[in-house]
């Protein structure tokens, strides 16, 4: 490769990038503080780091509820969120414009096969971490192979983009036990001065360095400044498997910002009011019992008695002392729940139109779409052509490479999202058809529909819409046309009588009359039609 000879290692070059991204991951450390601590602590050990609880949930509820509806309206369970169209004015070129309903037709085939891919994968779970990971901390990578989805968080890769957001640079860096490498590449760094041989049981560092050529990427892995053998990969860039994530996109910034970073206000505010809350609660609660040092009563005395005693003393000498300041607590409360309010608004955590279901619909998909968008300020957007798109992609490169699927002409069939208020996947397709036909026949009349419209073909796109193979289904037109001819020789029968039976005047051929049936009879078909 091109960039794997140079003089500068991956690890150095790591070092480099790591600067610039040092802001960007102090701000999702503090912003994990007030949400999930355990999500971007502030040791990325291969051990459980210990981590500080929060004295509010709110921000953890919030980053979970968040997470949760922009993973129901990208990857919808049991719902397509995509389709493949055709390029109209690739095939009218190509003189195929004919073919544009058996084309879907197909299509339809191979989105079904991707959606069944996708249903058994465990994308939905990896993608549910890289979006609290995206909520928090506004970046993640993901890399998909036929192995499965893996996210890496910001603490574990740097990236380096142009001026227009196109990434050019990605270096990851991950511990693994030595064992995991080739024998002979550690016999290879043992050789090394700076490594020390008797320490076999510590994991070492893996760098793994992705660098845009053109219009590919290629990747491989280093440790110890040592190229690992075997590591080499190539991709085209529209099919890479790596994908870079951000939520909040600021232009000629190399990193996202998360969506936390934006109510950090509200939620140091609450964590510092509900923390005074606690502890004077926990004060208010304490009671003290005091015996007056000049009576007569003795305070081993009540310390020692039993409930139910009977002990000598007086009264007067025991006192109860309590805080009695619960009053003071309530301007605490009220700005408690004001900033509460804000946050459970700002997280999407008051309105839902989520079903817990096992399925859902194309419409309650399509409404969770819109309230994020209109909610998040085109938040989803971002996240449709930074994700579901290249995901998309990936996974259709995966599906033909693996013989499930044939490969697709790209200059007509073309993977298109369908987001926001136009729907989700092929039922806006049917919702439009069934508005279009219904508007035509209550304007026009049903007779005058029938007169334009053509009933086979809207039937074909029907099904196509909503993935019902029509195969043995629906009359072909050679089927209507032999009932057609059926018909006719019965109502000659009945004109002629039974004595026509078996008669040559049946056939149109050697009859005019018949022929005259015939003709009457594809009329009325066509006028059906």
């Amino acid at each position: 490769m091109e960039y794997s000879t140079q003089a500068q290692t991956a690890s150095s070059r790591y070092a480099q990038l790591e600067s610039a991204r040092s802001s960007y991951y102090d701000d999702a450390k503090d912003c994990s503080k007030l949400t999930i601590p355990t999500l971007i602590p502030e040791t990325a050990t291969g051990t459980r780091a210990k981590t500080k609880t929060p004295f509010q949930a709110v921000g953890a509820r919030g980053t979970n509820s968040l997470s949760s509806k922009l993973l129901f309206s990208l990857l919808p369970p049991s719902t397509s969120f995509f389709k493949l169209s055709i390029d109209s004015l690739e095939l009218l070129k190509q003189g195929q414009e004919g073919l544009e309903t058996e084309i879907d037709k197909g299509l339809r085939t191979i989105e079904t096969a991707l959606m069944n891919e996708i249903e058994i994968s465990n994308d939905r779970v990896a993608m549910f971490e890289a979006l609290k990971h995206l909520v928090v901390g506004g970046n993640a990578l993901l890399y998909l192979t036929d192995d499965g989805l893996k996210v890496y968080p910001l603490s574990k890769f740097v990236c380096k983009r142009d001026a227009v957001g196109n990434i050019l640079e990605i270096i990851t860096k991950e511990s693994v036990h030595p064992q995991a490498l080739p024998a002979e590449f550690i016999e290879q760094i043992k050789k090394k001065e700076n490594y020390d041989a008797e320490s076999m049981d510590s994991d070492l560092d893996i760098y793994t360095y992705v660098k845009r050529v053109g219009d590919n990427q290629f990747w491989y892995q280093e440790c110890k400044g040592e190229k690992i053998p075997g590591t080499d990969g190539k991709s085209k860039l529209d099919v890479s498997p790596w994908i870079v994530l951000r939520f909040i996109r600021c232009d000629g910034e190399d990193y996202g910002r998360g969506y936390v970073s934006e109510y950090k206000g509200d939620l140091i505010s609450l964590e510092a009011l509900m923390q005074a809350i606690i502890e004077g609660a926990a004060a208010s609660a304490k009671t003290l019992f005091l015996v007056n040092p000049n009576g007569v009563t003795r305070a081993a005395t009540l310390a020692k008695a039993p409930n139910g005693a009977i002990r000598e003393g007086s009264a007067a000498d025991v006192s109860v002392m309590q805080v009695n300041k619960g009053a003071d607590f309530s301007v605490s409360f009220s700005a408690i729940q004001r900033i509460e309010s804000r946050l459970e608004y700002a997280f999407l955590m008051a309105r839902s139109v989520q079903r817990d279901a096992e399925r859902v619909t194309a419409a309650e998909v399509t409404m969770m779409a819109n309230e994020l968008e209109n909610s998040l300020g085109g938040i989803y957007s971002i996240l449709t052509q930074e994700f579901q798109l290249p995901y998309l992609k990936r996974r259709m490169h995966m599906l033909v490479r693996s013989g499930k699927a044939p490969k697709l002409p790209e200059k007509i069939v073309k993977p298109k999202i369908v987001t926001g208020v136009q729907g989700l996947g092929r039922g806006n397709d049917r919702n439009k058809l069934i508005e279009f036909i219904g508007t035509v026949s209550q304007a026009l009349g049903p007779d005058i529909m029938r007169q334009y419209m053509n009933v086979d073909e809207a039937i074909k796109r029907l099904a196509n819409s909503i993935g019902i193979d029509t195969a043995n289904l629906v009359k072909t037109q050679e089927e209507i046309q032999a009932e057609m001819q059926q018909q006719q020789q019965q109502q000659l029968i009945q004109h002629l009588g039974p004595a026509a039976l078996g008669s040559p005047l049946l056939d149109p051929k050697n009859n005019a009359q018949a022929q005259q049936l015939s003709e009457e009879a594809n009329v009325q078909q066509e006028v059906q039609q």
